[in-house]
């Protein structure tokens, strides 16, 4: 669990008995993580070539969802293959040692915290787009996403890290305030985005009322939202995949470890790997482009 930390107490294991009972929650979450990692590796893969193909797409629009992409590649290449390592181990009945366990946190924090930096970002930079509107291509500039990208590295870095300086209740506690906080943005993000597009519509319907529509700005207007809406879209399966594994983490800090919050703890793992899967689906059902490109790709 993620309070398996060296030197805790052995609380924290699993006992015997624990792993004999769970055996068959091992053997299903070992056969869906390990195809998951296969389809999370490859999928988005090739996503990133594509994206980075696609001349239709503007510089800023493309790294963002590209540093997503690397973050989904790097679960299937490092966390992915150590969880499942964890769960044979835990079929055999023995106890992880304690450097796979330090590894498995570290990696798991690492690219879980950059995923949902990297919604965050994507989610604002839509809201940015949308407000601004105008004002949005001399305000943010390729070189400040880029900027911004390195910055949430460094930061899930350092987050992940801190165990290693003895810290994981600090950093279990600053991941739930940035946890906390990112969800609050997003919302308060999304429903601004809501009115704004709904305003832009209304003043759109009024000019072809009025037969003076500039046809430009209406096609710009509609790449806009159909952008809006995809990201949106990342948003929302981000959010369904990783919401049990913070609430279970939430109910153990709170209730304490049972075997059946352990068993509900291994599916919320897997759920949450499972996200990194999803997204080249939604990129492919959502962006034409980008969709004929993979099918070619493939």
């Amino acid at each position: 669990m993620d309070e398996l930390y060296c030197g805790e107490s052995s609380q924290y294991l699993f006992t015997y008995a624990e792993l004999k009972g769970l055996s068959s929650t091992f053997v299903a979450n070992c056969i869906f993580n390990n195809f998951f990692t296969y389809t999370s590796i490859m999928l988005n893969i090739v996503t990133i070539y594509t994206i980075c193909k696609t001349s239709a797409m503007a510089k800023t629009l493309k790294t963002l969802p590209l540093s997503l992409a690397c973050s989904d590649v790097a679960v299937g290449l490092f966390s992915q293959p150590i969880y499942t390592f964890s769960l044979v181990k835990w079929l055999q009945l023995d106890n992880l040692n304690c450097n796979t366990y330090l590894v498995l946190n570290i990696s798991r924090y690492l690219f879980s915290t950059a995923s949902f930096l990297g919604v965050l970002a994507v989610s604002v930079d839509r809201f940015l787009a949308v407000h601004l509107h105008l004002r949005y291509e001399e305000l943010v500039t390729h070189k400040r996403v880029v900027v911004v990208m390195i910055s949430k590295w460094v930061c899930s870095a350092f987050i992940s890290l801190m165990i290693l300086w003895g810290l994981p209740s600090t950093r279990d506690l600053l991941c739930t305030l940035i946890a906390a906080l990112g969800f609050i943005i997003t919302f308060v993000v999304y429903i601004r985005i809501y009115f704004t597009v709904r305003r832009h519509k209304n003043q759109i319907h009024s000019t072809l009322v009025q037969e003076v529509a500039h046809s430009d700005e209406i096609k710009n207007f509609i790449v806009l939202i159909k952008s809006t809406v995809r990201i949106f879209y990342v948003y929302l399966v981000f959010m369904i995949c990783y919401l049990p594994f913070l609430i279970c983490l939430a109910v153990i800090r709170i209730c304490g470890l049972s075997i059946a919050l352990k068993q509900f703890y291994l599916y919320s793992v897997a759920l949450m790997y499972l996200n990194s899967s999803l997204n080249p689906f939604i990129y492919c059902w959502k962006m034409r482009d980008v969709r004929h490109a993979i099918m070619d790709v493939l």
